[in-house]
């Protein structure tokens, strides 16, 4: 864990926790329409941060409760019929992770093509403006941080949206207009070169003002001032026993209810798709491009649903929204993860009177910001120019995702890049020779005729075990197509990794590709 740069990445924690923190109690509500148990979110929040921030091999990765999971929760809860067996699922979800771990089943996560993930980043994107945009208005009826279309209420995202125009706040939109103008400002270059703002970042003022305004309102205009629903409502514990029972125990009588171990692999499976999908779309946005090792971040994740089951959390999974607010404040390393975590304790602890002042408009025009930089236009762009077969699963994703969910969004997009790839050629192989050398070993890779997304993995497995200080040599003249993903990882790999490990590389009748925008 580097402390170099632990300036922006305490900046960065500020950022995560503004962005995690509505985030964890929406979720909280949605996956258990409790209000007595809305801390879980909480828990799972503070573990995701603390706990897999230490144990995972990711930098820049934030992992807490997701909305993947919401409705597997909520139906899992109905169905065992408490929370105690529910926690319970989660532990033994977590166990599964570990053993997936173990058994180096993280190899699944460099199987998704770069057209499906950017689809899926551009989908989060635009899902969390639609979702946002009520919140920034004044109409607070939905969960912030249930991403489901379709809502308890019988209302959907869409419609939602309708009726956030019609019954609106004025003091929210006023609160949402002057927290977006100063967001903005926040990112032009001259306001990164005061001292002051080097460290405190733009999403703390936009908090700080939104309270303040909100108390402005209530002198002047009290009808435009905010309160309950529209604020935010993390759990008062009047002392140190009552703050206690916040947490609870798995109920392990549970042990012999098959249901249980119905419901942990269930939640494992989806958790640890999610995490996958998740850590390939964070390794593409990080700057640096580090890649993660996901057998590892399988095993922290897996410690992290033991431990949140074990005191009544929700389910964790690596969470593209957090990581990329991560990413987008300056986050370069695991210290920003694991103090955002550490924020979160101790504000649940010490200051949730002073948080439950903070407007939801204000946390809303966060949120759209970060939506905005997953699916910006020039990401479209870029992949349109990329072409038809790398476009159109890109495109199918993002329309499946908001049509439907994640999951099942992002197994649309597989089929589809899948049906390009076929249609080049199934056909596809690569083989290493060493060639001596007076000053060394050369080592000489000649790919097949046909290369595609499905040699992702072990080019890059094979790349990543090159020695420092070595040579290689990637011999594409015999090749008549090379799958775009397999260009981006020996173009990422020769422009951004090898230097760093001193590794000399030639390419031979590789040709250099635009890579697509992340961010």
């Amino acid at each position: 864990m580097s402390l170099k740069n632990i300036k922006n990445d305490l900046s960065a924690s500020l950022v995560v926790f503004l962005v995690a923190l509505p985030l964890c109690l929406g979720l909280g509500l949605a996956s258990t329409q409790q209000s007595d148990l809305v801390f879980s979110g909480i828990i799972a929040g503070i573990v995701g941060g603390v706990v897999v921030g230490l144990a995972s091999g990711s930098a820049i990765g934030v992992s807490g409760p997701a909305a993947g999971l919401v409705v597997i929760v909520l139906g899992a809860l109905n169905t065992l019929g408490s929370f105690e067996l529910l926690i319970l699922s989660v532990f033994l979800a977590g166990v599964i992770q570990m053993i997936a771990g173990f058994l180096k089943a993280g190899i699944i996560g460099y199987y998704f093509p770069s057209s499906v993930i950017k689809g899926m980043l551009a989908a989060i994107g635009l899902t969390l403006i639609l979702k946002e945009i009520p919140h920034a208005l004044g109409y607070d009826k939905d969960f912030m941080g249930d991403f489901a279309l379709e809502q308890t209420d019988g209302h959907n995202t869409f419609t939602e949206l309708f009726y956030a125009f019609q019954y609106n706040s004025p003091g929210a939109i006023i609160i949402s207009v002057i927290s977006l103008g100063l967001l903005i400002l926040f990112e032009q270059s001259f306001m990164k070169r005061i001292g002051l703002f080097k460290f405190l970042p733009g999403a703390l003022f936009v908090v700080l003002t939104g309270i303040a305004l909100n108390k402005l309102f209530g002198t002047a205009m009290p009808d435009w001032q905010l309160s309950g629903e529209h604020l935010v409502q993390l759990p008062v514990a009047g002392s140190a026993s009552e703050f206690v029972s916040f947490f609870r125990l798995p109920d392990f009588n549970g042990l012999t209810n098959p249901q249980v171990y119905i419901t942990a692999i269930t939640i494992a499976l989806v958790a640890s798709i999610e995490t996958l999908l998740c850590v390939e779309a964070t390794d593409k946005l990080d700057p640096l491009k580090r890649t993660t090792p996901t057998n590892r971040e399988l095993k922290a994740q897996g410690l992290g649903n033991m431990i949140s089951g074990l005191i009544g959390g929700l389910p964790i999974t690596q969470v593209i929204v957090r990581s990329s607010a991560n990413i987008s404040a300056g986050g370069t390393s695991k210290v920003s993860t694991i103090c955002h975590g550490l924020i979160l304790l101790l504000s649940a602890i010490f200051i949730p009177t002073f948080l439950n002042q903070i407007p939801l408009a204000s946390l809303a025009v966060i949120l759209l910001m970060v939506g905005y930089k997953l699916s910006k236009i020039s990401l479209y762009r870029s992949m349109y120019k990329l072409g038809w077969h790398q476009f159109i699963p890109f495109i199918v994703t993002v329309i499946a995702i908001l049509s439907t969910d994640l999951l099942k969004g992002i197994g649309i997009g597989m089929v589809v890049a899948i049906f390009f790839i076929l249609r080049e050629n199934f056909r596809h192989s690569y083989r290493v020779k060493k060639k001596p050398e007076a000053n060394g070993e050369t080592v000489i890779i000649h790919l097949s005729e046909e290369v595609t997304f499905l040699n992702k993995a072990s080019i890059q497995m094979k790349l990543e075990e090159l020695p420092k200080n070595s040579k290689v040599i990637i011999d594409g003249s015999n090749s008549v197509h090379i799958d775009y993903d397999v260009l981006e990882i020996i173009n990422e790999f020769k422009l951004h990794v090898a230097p760093g490990k001193d590794i000399t590389v030639e390419t031979v009748s590789i040709p250099h590709v635009e890579l697509a925008a992340s961010h």
